[in-house]
């Protein structure tokens, strides 16, 4: 599916403040700006705030309030890695975050486990018959989790 368009990092920060109002719930938002700075960039020589393109690249780190315990980690690159209690969610386009947390919020997000191979998913559906599903490590589930169990 194609979602509204959110061609910088501030914009999608503006999203997720939206999404975060209209929950309620508290958000906090810690900002990298520059080549020298941002996560990918390693390789960038000290001091440089440009990347060789003349781009100033802008990461961003979200933490979202309440239950379950979301984190957003916004990359230059158009995408995002979403934390929600724990299950990590790599690779998913900036566009798509406000409507992942949407679905996470809402209640549409499920768990659902297997006998064989034993163990657990997360799934979160979104608009578009798109959907996001990632194993849950570990041997116990959180309360929140817990309690999405199909």
């Amino acid at each position: 599916m194609s979602y509204p368009s959110l061609p910088t990092t501030e914009s999608a920060v503006a999203a997720i403040r939206a999404v975060a109002a209209e929950y309620r719930l508290a958000v906090s938002v810690t900002d990298d700006i520059g080549a020298d700075q941002t996560s990918r960039r390693s390789s960038a020589p000290l001091f440089t705030v440009a990347d060789p393109d003349g781009s100033l690249p802008h990461e961003a780190f979200v933490e979202l309030g309440g239950s379950p315990a979301v984190t957003v980690r916004l990359f230059p690159d158009d995408d995002a890695t979403i934390t929600v209690d724990g299950v990590e969610f790599h690779d998913v386009p900036r566009s798509a975050v406000p409507a992942f947390l949407t679905s996470v919020y809402s209640g549409l997000a499920f768990v659902q486990g297997r006998f064989f191979p034993p163990g657990y998913r997360l799934h979160v559906p979104l608009p578009g018959d798109e959907t996001y599903k990632e194993r849950i490590l570990g041997v116990s589930l959180t309360p929140w989790l817990s309690g999405r169990v199909r």
